[in-house]
């Protein structure tokens, strides 16, 4: 195969989006292909500055002057209290969006009554109280994401 072709072949690769092109001419063939020799690059975007604006105050120690202690909602509470998620989704307090709530904060529940929705997959899972009681706080928003053994209700 003549150089000139396959300089004429370089050129056409370069103008084009083509990667590869392979010509045969007899016994003859040729391969050129175009691979991206770096590989790709990812990296992590820096925290926004304002995280580091609502850090507590620190000595010349480097220690933390403040005394207060960050608690979540859940951790006012008995875990006997707490109806925790028993998967990934998210959480609906109703079975359709203009329904009524299944329960509200100050309902009266007993053992098997259906509390939220969790979607997962696309299924809708039905969560029911294993206890009966009074719904003290509901610990999560409607539509929210909740994890694995995330608390969702306080029934005492």
């Amino acid at each position: 195969m003549d150089i000139r072709k396959i300089k004429k072949l370089i050129e056409l690769l370069d103008e084009s989006n083509v990667t590869e092109i392979e010509i045969h001419e007899g016994e003859e063939s040729v391969r050129i292909s175009r691979h991206n020799q770096a590989p790709p690059s990812f990296f992590m975007q820096p925290p926004a500055a304002a995280a580091f604006n609502n850090a507590p105050p620190v000595n010349a120690a480097g220690l933390n002057t403040s005394a207060a202690v960050v608690t979540t909602p859940a951790d006012e509470f008995d875990d006997s209290q707490l109806v925790r998620s028993p998967m990934v989704g998210t959480f609906y307090r109703a079975p359709s969006p203009g329904s009524k709530a299944f329960v509200e904060e100050n309902s009266e529940v007993k053992v098997g009554d259906t509390l939220c929705i969790i979607e997962a997959m696309k299924i809708l899972n039905q969560i029911e109280s294993e206890h009966a009681g009074k719904v003290k706080r509901i610990l999560v928003e409607n539509g929210q994401p909740v994890e694995y053994n995330q608390p969702l209700f306080v029934i005492a």
